[in-house]
């Protein structure tokens, strides 16, 4: 007669077998029944937080691992203190610097009086980590060296992995960008050939390609999500890594791709790794907050920078162009200034870029020549193809409002040049609204209107709301769209044809039709459209 036990036992060892085919589902499935009517074995446990954690079960994962941990405290303290570890990495990866420096703490204290081994490796790293993620430059220095030094003493191509990544970042936020990126390069050679423990290569992925993101540099972006998404397939296999995947996949999407499509995806992807990682959540909640700013939802984009700032990610510059968009310039203006305040020069670039661009929407030049140029500056030092384009396109906007259209559409020449290499079309879009301008001072209309036309052909192929460069408003403070909403009106159309035609929603048709007759003053669509006709807009 089969029994509970039996049953139980069965179980476990087609967990056992699950696992070690990493089909993370029936492995932790198998786990948690068995659990019903068994105590787990340490091993057990422990396998079965892994599969939790790579199933997306972020809670329940370091539930069971803190169950590992205490029991491997009471019989083995060396290996007691390596689980601390994990457990200070899946917290830190979560987003809960505190927590994760206690479990650090926990392990130090296991580890006193040991002799030097690869868990004083796996805990050096995570103190760069910290340091790197406190923005803390006077210990980023000393920890890499302490590092570089155990990893001398223990021969471990995993720890020689995070070593690499260490000292690349380390050279990153230096500027030494060549130097960062050999060691990067260096330290992914491990990963493939699947010589370091799943958590870390994860954790060594997601660095890397966050790192290119705040580089700006998309070419390496790409390379190196599609290096993930190959490891995810071959050795991974994990909702939880391939969640991040996702996440800079997305961001380097939306250089190129239909925002309407991106906005559903980034919706999906950053909700899923709530629980798991609360960083890459965070970055996908920034740039849903961007495709929905572009797409001319406010109110969406507002609450997806303040999701993003939940989870830690500083929804700057996005939010504060956001408020500048709607009117509020001074708000945008305070925003930037106060999170400038203290950044390293690395961490400024984002910011700079868009401090230009509101300083140009409350006509203050000469502020947006001195941020101009901070970011030429950073864009020499760190030579990056984003910051290079980021640097042409903000000199060429300002010397658009010097006055000076030859100098600036020879500058605005070099930002295309860049931006074309990178695949950026929104941003390709924006740089031919500036030559418009440019051409249209210069006389030369026939140009700028083809310029234009340009712009407005990739903003239509993106499905996104055409925007001004910043500068004087048209009259009645309509943006580009409204203008564009009223005269298919005037031409006949429907809310819900306008709707198709332009890629957005009949609600936000209609939000549209609202904003603008509350600027004309009007109540009426027949009011509006003879106030558009009065003032030449149609």
């Amino acid at each position: 007669m089969t029994t509970r036990l039996d049953v139980a036992s069965e179980l476990l060892i087609a967990a056992r077998n699950a696992h070690v085919r990493r089909d993370w589902r029936a492995a932790y499935e198998a786990f948690a029944r068995a659990a019903e009517d068994t105590s787990l074995s340490v091993d057990d446990l422990d396998a079965m937080a892994s599969a939790a954690w790579r199933l997306g079960r972020g809670k329940e994962s370091l539930r069971v691992a803190e169950r590992v941990f205490t029991q491997l405290a009471r019989t083995d303290p060396p290996t007691a203190a390596m689980k601390a570890v994990d457990v200070a990495l899946a917290w830190l990866t979560r987003g809960d610097v505190n927590i994760g420096r206690g479990w650090m703490n926990r392990a130090r204290r296991l580890l006193d009086g040991e002799p030097v081994g690869t868990t004083h490796g796996y805990l050096a790293y995570l103190d760069a980590v910290v340091a790197v993620m406190n923005r803390d430059t006077a210990l980023i220095g000393p920890r890499v060296t302490t590092l570089r030094e155990l990893c001398a003493q223990v021969d471990s191509p995993a720890l020689a992995a995070l070593c690499h990544v260490a000292e690349g970042l380390e050279a990153m936020l230096d500027g030494r960008m060549a130097e960062a990126y050999g060691l990067i390069d260096e330290a992914m050679l491990p990963v493939l050939a699947d010589e370091v423990p799943l958590e870390w290569a994860g954790d060594i992925y997601c660095i890397v390609l966050h790192h290119c993101h705040r580089l700006a540099d998309l070419p390496r972006m790409r390379a190196w999500t599609q290096s993930m998404e190959r490891w995810c397939n071959e050795f991974a296999g994990s909702a939880t890594y391939g969640g991040v995947c996702d996440v800079h996949r997305l961001q380097v999407q939306a250089a190129t791709e239909d925002f309407r499509l991106l906005e559903s995806r980034l919706v999906t992807a950053s909700h899923a790794l709530e629980e798991v990682n609360s960083w890459a959540a965070g970055e996908g909640y920034y740039q849903l907050g961007e495709v929905r700013r572009r797409r001319g939802d406010a109110e969406g984009a507002f609450a997806a920078f303040g999701r993003a700032r939940l989870l830690g990610v500083d929804p700057q510059p996005g939010e504060a162009l956001l408020r500048c968009r709607v009117g509020d310039g001074d708000t945008a203006w305070t925003d930037l200034r106060v999170a400038l305040a203290g950044l390293n020069q690395l961490d400024r670039m984002w910011l700079l870029r868009g401090a230009v661009e509101v300083a140009l929407a409350r006509g203050d030049v000469d502020e947006a020549e001195s941020h101009c140029e901070e970011l030429e500056s950073g864009a020499a030092a760190f030579g990056t193809p984003g910051f290079r384009a980021w640097a042409a396109h903000a000199r060429g906007a300002v010397l658009v409002r010097r006055g000076q259209p030859e100098r600036a559409l020879d500058v605005l020449e070099h930002a295309l040049l860049e931006y074309r290499t990178q695949q950026c079309r929104y941003e390709i879009a924006q740089v031919y609204e500036w030559r418009a301008l440019a051409h249209h001072a210069l006389g030369d209309d026939e140009t700028a209107a083809a310029d234009t036309a340009t712009a407005e052909n990739i903003y239509t192929q993106l499905c996104v709301e055409p925007v001004e460069p910043c500068g004087p408003s048209a009259p009645g403070g309509l943006t580009k769209r409204e203008i564009d909403i009223l005269r298919r009106i005037a031409g006949g159309a429907t809310n819900k044809q306008v709707a198709e035609q332009i890629c957005i929603s009949e609600k936000t048709v209609g939000r549209h039709l609202a904003n603008i007759y509350a600027k004309l003053g009007v109540s009426s669509r027949t009011a509006a459209l003879a106030w558009a006709h009065d003032n030449n807009l149609l």
